[in-house]
């Protein structure tokens, strides 16, 4: 709670696909009013903007408009050193219950050669809450689902002896050293994991700044982590996915290969294979609600494979061009004077899959065979002033390229030319 509110808020979160969906609509997408929330009831958007602000306080903006007060978040990144949508990640509502079990049962199993059966577990709990005026108790039902919890995350080992299941904590694992965690909380996938991390260490400011500092993915955290641990264990997955123009929810089978970042906007996109469209493509994780892992697929490996194979042609994430051909060609001719030898630097540099070739000390050329040339034209045009011949195999896309460069000329009132 921020200093001064006279009033508190419970700000403990059991649904945090609520959270992302406010969270995002408040900084990704921004600059609503409250009328136009219109899938959700006033009050509930009163009680999840006082929720945000909470948190984010110190970065809630508003801004008056004709058709009503808009509340959106304002963070620069070159002043913020931490990601402070973390802060989303580390409320989470808890019973009582949860918070004595929590205590106790890890002071019981102070140490890793410490180790008890279930019902051992249960009977020292007991003693220990005896001392209390009005002690309550718990079954061995609720300990044992305390503990398979505690298991699942790695921090409680349990171990089989005879019928008996005994328990004991986990051995405690060093920390990597504060440089590395700030590096891998702010640019990594689920990096808030090391934001925890980062929390049990001194706490220090950041040596780390950013000229592009990508946040959002913080919200697609869990979904994330779901598919790293459906990747790794060779699991096929059901995602249920949203297509916000249309508001539709659909659910879609697919096994998911590998998670790949844009290095230009941040955006994560998730490479699967649908065995409905026998084909692999790409999926915005921002787009995916929820992530229900199922069998192994016998067909992962291969599926791999083939992935590894087609990244060598893939411009972006794009596994479809418009043409209908599997593998469509773009090349394109740009020349320069001596004293820019930045040009063709760059051309090398930012060249992804493509190849260069330098024609003469002021001309060169750019080619590459891919999936969906239309990834492509984006990068083209930076270059466009100094391009001399361009050619697409997708003879639909060269002439739509070349009508918007005509379009151009006669908007700006010079004259056009090939």
């Amino acid at each position: 709670m921020r200093g001064g509110d006279s009033v508190a808020y419970n700000e403990l979160v059991k649904n945090f696909k609520r959270i992302r969906d406010y969270m995002r609509e408040f900084y990704v997408y921004g600059f609503k009013s409250r009328d136009e929330f219109t899938q959700k009831s006033a009050r509930s958007y009163d009680d999840e903007r006082r929720r945000l602000e909470s948190w984010l306080g110190d970065y809630m903006r508003f801004r008056q408009t004709p058709e009503g007060k808009n509340v959106f978040l304002s963070i620069d990144s070159r002043l913020t050193s931490h990601n402070p949508l973390f802060k989303a990640w580390k409320t989470k509502s808890f019973t009582d219950g949860d918070i004595t079990l929590h205590f106790v049962i890890f002071d019981i199993l102070s140490d890793p050669k410490i180790s008890m059966s279930i019902g051992e577990i249960t009977a020292r709990i007991d003693e220990y809450l005896a001392c209390f005026s009005e002690p309550r108790t718990f079954d061995e039902s609720t300990v044992r689902k305390k503990l398979k919890e505690y298991v699942s995350q790695g921090i409680i080992v349990s171990e089989k002896r005879g019928k008996a299941m005994y328990y004991s904590r986990a051995e405690s694992t060093p920390l990597p050293d504060k440089n590395t965690l700030d590096f891998f909380s702010e640019v990594l996938p689920c990096g808030v994991i090391g934001s925890f991390l980062l929390d049990k260490s001194k706490k220090t400011d950041s040596r780390f700044a950013f000229k592009h500092h990508y946040i959002t993915g913080t919200l697609d955290s869990e979904i994330l982590c779901s598919l790293f641990l459906a990747i790794r264990e060779k699991r096929s997955v059901t995602l249920e996915t949203i297509n916000r123009h249309k508001g539709a929810v659909t659910e879609k089978q697919v096994v998911p290969l590998k998670v790949m970042i844009s290095a230009q906007n941040g955006r994560q996109y998730l490479m699967s294979y649908s065995p409905e469209s026998r084909r692999i493509s790409s999926i915005r994780t921002d787009n995916i609600i929820s992530v229900k892992a199922e069998e192994v697929s016998d067909s992962f490996d291969e599926l791999q494979e083939k992935l590894q194979n087609m990244l060598p042609h893939l411009w972006g994430v794009s596994t479809e061009g418009r043409s209908g051909d599997r593998m469509e060609h773009v090349e394109f001719t740009i020349r320069y004077s001596d004293h820019e030898q930045h040009i063709p630097n760059r051309l090398v540099r930012e060249k992804r899959c493509g190849t260069v070739e330098h024609l003469d000390k002021n001309t060169s050329r750019f080619s590459a065979d891919v999936y969906d040339s239309s990834e492509v034209i984006p990068w083209i045009r930076t270059f466009i002033c100094r391009i001399t011949d361009i050619k697409f195999s997708n003879k639909a896309l060269e002439e739509q390229f070349r009508n918007d460069i005509n379009d151009m000329y006669e908007l700006y009132g010079i004259g056009g030319g090939e």
